[in-house]
């Protein structure tokens, strides 16, 4: 078996495992410890390093805009921490020294944004656009049916008493990465194979506009069933980010419909189904139902529930706090990984009152784990300064601009990849603003694919002009 063949497989594997978050790994991967994606990916990466080093070639397309961008980025958080290096040379928190949290928040972004892209690109680059796309495709599939199955089989345990199905349900731990348990405490919800409630909703935003595609490219009613699935475990989920974010998409699908005549037709097929799954829905377990959708929009509102709801308190308060060091240090940031350093002068008095977090966790020197800030692009902002923001953000813009455009040019056959890149670059960015680490796995693999997409475009026009 060629060396080709080994890393391909690896990162198909990969891509079935990204949903597979719960459970012990190595804890020297620090934030990827627990992400079985990581470990076929880092794996893979190896064996792409070997063949190029046998061939004494290395591939990656790096002479086009989101590369240079992505190389820029990578770059200025290097110039950045030089320019803060007398700072967090004497920087120490939690155990932790300024220049070790830099070294080890650096891999951590060097990790998705370096060896993950060149893993992506050197299993793509032999493929068509169309091949690979429904060959990724196909296996987000078989992922979400295994995340669907034990979903509704969690859903009948959590929300209709039907505790008989709990020895079913603890039948899947003989697979690989599964660890079962239920989310029956304070917040009633699912979590289905990821590690908690959020993750299954960053999973959902994720996977949906690889299943919406399927309207597309299938005749079958059957189509619409992966969008109808998502839309239930998302109803059950108790996500609130995720019911936001899976709106937005969804919205931005409807009008990619009605602007191609195309789809109005389909449009209507699919506002359709959904009104009777809504109705299907009321009618069983109406009252329970209606209940917890009240419940659920209600827990949308982060105004009405910021003085009661302990997370949301914690949550802007960092992000408060990450404001005030951007304040300090507008241009060049305080460093990658460093806002935690200068951040905890600044939490302000109304988030930290009546609330256990920051005494128990985020001010507690003997616990090593550093706070979040639940913002990325915040986080961007306060450790990298307006240089850093500026190229995150024409970064995020670019791939969702270019999506448009080839959604917008691209023949019939291949327009809805477009839809894909658009509605993931769209969701994914959006989904930044609520977790602030790197590990976005559908964000860099669009990325490559979209890279993909650009040259292949470009070489067809050429081709066409000759």
């Amino acid at each position: 078996m060629s060396l080709r063949k080994i890393y391909t497989i690896l990162f198909a594997l990969g891509v079935f495992f990204i949903p597979f978050n719960e459970f012990e790994g190595m804890s020297f991967l620090g934030e990827y410890s627990d992400e079985s994606a990581t470990y076929f990916f880092l794996i893979g990466f190896v064996f792409v390093i070997i063949e190029s080093g046998i061939k004494g070639k290395f591939s990656f397309p790096y002479r086009n805009s989101l590369s240079i961008l992505l190389i820029c980025f990578i770059l200025w958080t290097v110039l950045s921490a030089l320019i803060n290096f007398e700072t967090i040379s004497t920087s120490y928190f939690k155990h932790t020294s300024g220049i070790s949290r830099y070294i080890r928040q650096s891999i951590s972004m060097l990790i998705s944004a370096v060896i993950f892209t060149i893993l992506f690109w050197n299993v793509i680059k032999n493929y068509s656009v169309m091949n690979i796309f429904l060959f990724i495709r196909k296996i987000f599939l078989f992922s979400f049916i295994f995340v669907s199955v034990y979903g509704f089989i969690e859903i009948a345990i959590v929300f209709f008493g039907m505790s008989f199905l709990i020895p079913v349900l603890e039948s899947f731990d003989i697979f690989p990465f599964v660890n079962t348990s239920l989310s029956i405490g304070r917040r009633l919800g699912i979590s289905s194979i990821t590690f908690e409630i959020p993750a299954l909703g960053t999973y959902l935003l994720t996977i949906l506009p690889w299943m919406v595609s399927y309207i597309f490219t299938e005749k079958k009613v059957y189509k619409y069933i992966p969008l109808g699935v998502i839309l239930v475990l998302l109803f059950f989920s108790d996500s609130r980010s995720a019911l936001i974010i899976i709106s937005v998409q969804l919205l931005v699908l409807l009008f990619l419909f009605i602007y191609d005549i195309r789809f109005r037709a389909g449009t209507i097929r699919i506002l359709k189904y959904g009104v009777v799954l809504i109705f299907l829905l009321t009618l069983f377990k109406s009252e329970q139902i209606i209940n917890t959708f009240y419940e659920k929009t209600d827990r949308i509102n982060f105004s009405k529930n910021l003085t009661k709801n302990v997370s949301n308190k914690s949550r802007f308060g960092m992000q408060y706090a990450a404001i005030q060091v951007f304040k300090e240090n507008p241009i060049t940031g305080v460093g990658i990984g460093q806002l935690t350093y200068h951040s905890r002068d600044h939490y302000p008095y109304w988030a930290t009152v009546n609330n256990y977090e920051y005494d128990l966790f985020y001010k507690n020197q003997n616990l090593k784990s550093f706070p979040p800030i639940y913002n990325f692009h915040i986080r961007v902002i306060a450790e990298l300064g307006l240089i850093g923001i500026i190229i995150w953000l024409s970064l995020l813009f670019l791939t969702i601009y270019y999506s448009l455009l080839y959604w917008k040019f691209s023949s019939n056959q291949y327009r809805f990849i477009g839809v894909i890149l658009l509605l993931s670059f769209i969701g994914l960015s959006i989904n930044w603003l609520q977790v602030d680490h790197f590990k976005q796995y559908g964000f860099w693999l669009c990325l490559i694919l979209l890279i993909k997409c650009r040259l292949d475009f470009r070489k067809d026009i050429s081709n066409q002009i000759k």
